[in-house]
């Protein structure tokens, strides 16, 4: 992905690798990347103005069928090989524009990150969010699942499960992980290091700079590759490339990734955590001489994030799943306070390098689940409210949150405990996002509507397998 990159030189890099078909690729609303392939014939420079015209209304979220037209306009810069295809493809990501009008899709999650980092640079506050994600996910050997009128299960499998230390393998060699023991003994502990380096590798050759791979605190092949951060867009597109990687490496291996927060009972989820800085004119904004080396405008927007933090997890952590791991007294940070070092509390000042352009600040709570076309620009908003109003996040929490007596944690407060409870919170506190026509009214509204419906009350309709455990012989 490039910074410069013209639609002549896409034509260009297509011509000098023979490139035969074009991949245009748009995220759907809750979160997952669409696409559909294009001959090269039909690529020209006209298509980066004119976009190319497709049926939106079996896109989840999106237009009804009597307003289905809209318009895939790619994004020169993003242009890269696919490097899963059996014949020569070229991607292309892309925003929605309406046809008629040709302004950006209020409900394209691209076109909202995009508007973002426009009313960011409005503001005066700064010319550049700087997004660096640590996602986490499990690699599985097998992954089954079934829900029916009568029936419902589900059943993940991986060879260094510890569940698997008593099973005959013809030979069973052992080294299984323990629960919450895999962080991060070297092979052959970890037998997912291989498959992570083609991961890695695969992921360079696709131009994503990685700072490290290891294995993470479960077992079952849970895993972490860190991107190095970039500007909020960018970082957003090469998220939904790495997911893709990741992906189709395991799938070439005959292995499964997932980056659903919450697959094992009793150890660790994936989790998100998500690193912020911002700049103007090339110098960092964050480092000053307040608490842990911040500036006042690095409190300020840690004071809006904590602020609308109820709001905001129903976009960083937007699934029903997202909730089985953020619950208090686990691994995944709930508390809404700030610290320096300590990894228990939601916001974290990392403090590695003494440099000022390492200053940042981490949210803790996100999971991988989310869409980061929606969920990074919230975080943005939130942040540019709290400097606008120069919100003060109050005191610093530098004691271990977990360890604090009942009455002292009772005042500390946390995130939402459901996904229904972080939607009502969005509901009743959004004023933030509209700002600059970056979310939109019809944007919460749909989110609401389609969580609501399709995710918070499914799941509620459904009995739950361990109800008949507990229940089954009332």
């Amino acid at each position: 992905m490039r910074s410069e990159f013209s639609p002549k030189d896409v034509l260009e890099l297509a011509r000098e690798h023979d490139v035969k078909f074009v991949d245009l690729r748009f995220m759907d609303f809750p979160g997952l990347m669409q696409h559909f392939t294009i001959p090269v014939t039909e690529l020209s420079e006209d298509l980066f103005e004119d976009g190319l015209g497709f049926d939106g209304s079996s896109i989840r979220g999106w237009r009804s069928i009597h307003e289905s037209d809209m318009l895939v306009v790619p994004d020169p810069k993003t242009a890269t090989l696919d490097p899963f295809m059996e014949i020569s493809t070229l991607i292309l990501y892309c925003n929605i524009l309406d046809p008629i009008t040709k302004e950006r899709y209020s409900k394209c999650p691209r076109c909202v990150s995009e508007k973002a980092e426009n009313y960011l640079n409005s503001t005066g506050i700064a010319d550049t969010a700087y997004f660096g994600p640590e996602a986490e996910f499990f690699i599985f050997d097998d992954v089954r699942y079934e829900t029916t009128a009568n029936s419902s299960f589900y059943c993940v499998d991986s060879n260094e499960g510890i569940w698997n230390s008593g099973r005959e393998e013809y030979p069973n060699l052992g080294y299984k992980l323990r629960h919450k023991q895999g962080y991060f003994p070297v092979p052959p502990n970890d037998s997912m290091a291989n498959l992570r380096n083609e991961m890695v590798q695969v992921m360079m050759d696709c131009g994503l700079t990685v700072e490290c791979h290891h294995h993470e605190v479960a077992t079952g092949g849970q895993a972490e590759i860190d991107l190095r951060f970039d500007s909020m867009t960018n970082i957003a597109d090469q998220l939904m490339f790495y997911k893709y990687i990741c992906k189709n490496v395991a799938h070439r291996h005959g292995k499964s990734v997932t980056f659903m927060p919450k697959p094992l009972f009793q150890d660790n989820g994936s989790g998100m955590h998500v690193h912020m800085s911002l700049w103007r004119d090339g110098k960092p904004l964050f480092a000053g001489d307040k608490y842990a080396g911040l500036s006042d405008e690095a409190l300020w927007y840690m004071g809006g994030i904590l602020k609308h933090a109820n709001a905001l997890v129903a976009l960083t952590n937007p699934t029903m799943n997202s909730y089985k791991r953020l619950v208090p007294g686990y691994e995944a940070p709930v508390n809404l306070a700030y610290s320096m070092r300590n990894r228990s509390a939601c916001l974290r000042i990392p403090m590695y390098s003494p440099s000022p352009k390492s200053k940042r600040i981490e949210f803790r709570a996100p999971d991988p689940s989310c869409n980061p076309y929606f969920a990074f620009p919230a975080l943005l908003m939130a942040g540019i409210d709290g400097i606008q109003n120069k919100i003060d996040p109050g005191e610093a929490l530098d004691k271990d949150l977990y360890d604090l007596p009942p009455e002292e944690k009772a005042k500390v407060p946390q995130v939402p405990g459901s996904l229904k409870d972080a939607l009502d919170a969005l509901e009743a506190d959004h004023e933030f996002l509209l700002k600059g026509d970056v979310f939109t009214e019809d944007v919460i509204a749909t989110w609401l509507e389609y969580k609501r419906i399709n995710e918070v009350e499914a799941t509620n309709l459904r009995p739950h397998p361990y109800e008949f455990h507990l229940y089954y012989d009332i």
